[in-house]
């Protein structure tokens, strides 16, 4: 009988939140929002000397007044950037399925945070400036394309595994949605594993609400394999964290074991070398997310819990 009434319960809930997503999904479909991407990268790519000043007029912001026009004109002549600039068109000749992603992103963006401004959104080559790829400051958003080419590419062949594996287009609407977060999230105060995982945790959650028709894969930057060995593992790395004692532990490496971008996470076991990295803020995750299942709270609401309620409230389980 207990397990009937579980099953009904567990069918009544489910049902409810297909109602709420296909609400939000409708709500969201008539908010107007006709995105334009600027592709400075082509621009400047395709300009001559004399168009110089037509560039600066429109993208002042990318010409820092202490560099003299022949720096730029160097620029336009230089093999490199032209290389780059080749391999960025092949990679992204039209822009147009990032741009029909980048405007759903900012249309879910409105919904829930009807005040935001959304920004004009600059194309750029950074030099393959992988850790700045995406900047948003106020209502200006620069992508560095040249960092979305793909693991394997040549330009690459210097940056450890784990980092190109994240320079993929795939993941290019993602960064966005991590740069957004940032600037609703505050850095936490809390200092402990478990506020550090909780903090994680409530930015990938945000991504589920702003990115609904992305895979858990693109939202954290894993491969589909590094998400199915976490999901496969929860329960051990679970009670890995908690018969160690380290949910309120504020020692300070525990964030690159388990937090910071590596190439797996460091458990000091024979499994380390197949685990993705990272897996502090996975954790993390299933943590908001069981919270947000089982407790009737807004998404903005949930930014400004702290990591402490969130856990106790959760009745977080880890699969089997």
């Amino acid at each position: 009988m207990k397990k009937i009434l579980f099953t009904i319960l567990v069918m009544f809930f489910t049902l409810q939140a297909c109602k709420k997503e296909k609400k939000v999904s409708q709500d969201v479909s008539m908010i107007q929002l006709d995105l334009k991407v600027e592709r400075f990268d082509r621009e400047f790519a395709e300009a001559q000397p004399e168009d110089m000043a037509k560039l600066k007029q429109k993208f002042p912001y990318l010409f820092p007044k202490q560099y003299s026009d022949s720096v730029w004109i160097a620029k336009m002549k230089d093999t490199l950037q032209i290389e780059l600039s080749s391999e960025v068109k092949a990679v992204f000749p039209d822009f147009k399925q990032e741009t029909k992603d980048l405007e759903l992103l900012f249309k879910h963006t409105l919904y829930y945070f009807p005040k935001y401004r959304v920004p004009r959104v600059v194309t750029v080559i950074s030099d393959v400036d992988y850790t700045n790829r995406v900047i948003l400051a106020d209502t200006l958003l620069l992508i560095g394309l040249d960092n979305y080419l793909g693991k394997e590419h040549k330009f690459y062949a210097g940056i450890e595994n784990y980092i190109a594996a994240g320079l993929d287009k795939n993941f290019l609407t993602s960064d966005v949605a991590s740069t957004f977060a940032k600037t609703r999230l505050p850095p936490p105060q809390d200092r402990t594993f478990l506020g550090q995982m909780i903090y994680y945790g409530k930015e990938l959650y945000l991504k589920d609400r702003l990115m609904p028709l992305s895979t858990d894969a693109q939202k954290i930057g894993y491969s589909p394999e590094q998400i199915a060995w976490a999901e496969a593992n929860e329960e051990q790395i679970w009670r890995y964290f908690i018969e160690r004692e380290l949910l309120y532990s504020t020692d300070n490496m525990l964030a690159p074991r388990f937090l910071d971008p590596a190439p797996f996470s460091k458990f000091r076991l024979e499994l380390d070398n197949e685990s993705p990295g990272r897996l502090g803020r996975w954790m993390g995750w299933q943590i908001v997310r069981s919270f947000m299942e089982n407790n009737d709270v807004k998404l903005n609401q949930l930014l400004e819990l702290s990591a402490d309620e969130i856990f106790k409230k959760s009745n977080y389980k880890p699969k089997k």
